[in-house]
């Protein structure tokens, strides 16, 4: 069953079925040889992301996130024995935002160990988001980082993949714990064919932190408060962006970092923005994004953009053997974004390229 409910407000809005057998556990090899599901049209059609090429015209500007996923996730030691996992989630002044796993007793002051050196102190302070609690913890050297993990999602839990395979090959700038999973399906063939087809290729920076892929604990979703990741969007990038016939975004965080700025965001800051159905698109006219876990804000995403179509073509990919969730398939869609007007892809004038 897909979409248990046709109230938007309800998070049961954007539940469906997936079966665990659809979990994709390895990623396409090569990259662009994952399918994609074109929802353009009054018809889905399946195709592959080598494809995708075909799908654009010349003057559009694919947009992709270059952050690089970093070792943040430690198996660690407590004081009393114990074992704890830490996930640093972004630095906060001079101490790291962290999940840790179990938390329930972890004091204020304690230390936590690796190989039997400190190696995190944990502070006071901390909050709550989504029913998780986010503590504060001091990095006890630099030399820490490389004893640290690549982050995978729960649900690829014992999945044993190349840390490599788990980053874009367009990856720079350290700062994501998750990796922006859509642009995993683009290798540098695909790459080279889009530069090719004059079609260009911009990139914005977000870290992809708790506001991705935090639970959504509460029944109505306007009660759920999306966890604030920073992004760095170029004056070089708004300028290309602004030119375009249609902007491209390959997957969410690209469409969020986006649409804040064209919301009224500075291009450096922290993005909270959820995007959810009556949301109003001013800069992305098209999304490469994969197939969302259930109950999600991602799917409400999808659903801002296409309405109750996501579920159509959510029903279209689990009958035709798609792979979901970050190793697997994509889709690509429209938004809402007004064609054939005059509406500013950027909404704020200081940012807008002069023209003279």
């Amino acid at each position: 069953m897909v979409g248990r409910s046709d109230d938007w407000s309800l998070i049961d809005a954007y539940d469906y079925d997936l079966p665990p057998e659809r979990i994709a556990r390895v990623p396409a090899e090569p990259r662009s040889s994952a399918k994609l599901l074109v929802g353009t049209g009054d018809q889905p059609y399946t195709v592959t992301v080598a494809d995708l090429g075909d799908l654009l015209e010349p003057g559009d500007v694919v947009v992709v996130n270059d952050s690089k996923v970093v070792p943040a996730r430690f198996h660690v030691e407590r004081e009393s024995g114990g074992r704890v996992e830490v996930l640093l989630l972004a630095p906060q002044g001079v101490m790291f935002e962290a999940l840790i796993r179990p938390n329930a007793r972890i004091r204020a002051g304690e230390l936590l160990y690796l190989s039997g050196s400190p190696v995190f102190r944990v502070h006071e302070g901390g909050t709550e988001s989504s029913g998780l609690r986010i503590r504060l913890v001091e990095v006890l050297g630099d030399a820490v980082f490389s004893q640290g993990e690549i982050p995978l999602p729960p649900y690829l839990a014992g999945v044993t993949i190349d840390p490599q395979r788990y980053q874009t090959v367009y990856a720079k700038r350290p700062g994501s714990v998750a990796a922006p999973t859509a642009g995993l399906h683009f290798d540098a063939p695909l790459l080279a064919d889009l530069e090719r087809r004059g079609i260009e290729i911009v990139s914005v920076d977000l870290e992809v932190g708790l506001g991705t892929f935090a639970p959504v604990k509460e029944r109505e979703l306007a009660r759920h408060t999306i966890h604030s990741e920073r992004y760095r969007v170029t004056p070089e990038a708004v300028e290309h962006i602004s030119a375009a016939t249609r902007v491209v975004a390959i997957g969410t965080t690209v469409v969020r970092t986006l649409e804040t700025v064209a919301h009224g965001g500075d291009l450096v800051g922290s993005s909270q923005l959820f995007i959810r159905p009556g949301f109003d698109f001013r800069c992305v006219d098209l999304v490469l994004t994969n197939f969302h876990v259930p109950r999600s804000t991602l799917v409400a995403l999808v659903a801002a953009a296409i309405g109750s179509r996501w579920r159509t073509l959510y029903e279209y990919a689990l009958a035709n053997d798609f792979r979901f969730l970050s190793l697997g398939d994509a889709m690509l869609i429209p938004t809402n974004r007004p064609r054939g007007t005059d509406v500013l892809r950027w909404s704020r004038p200081d940012i807008v390229p002069s023209t003279s």
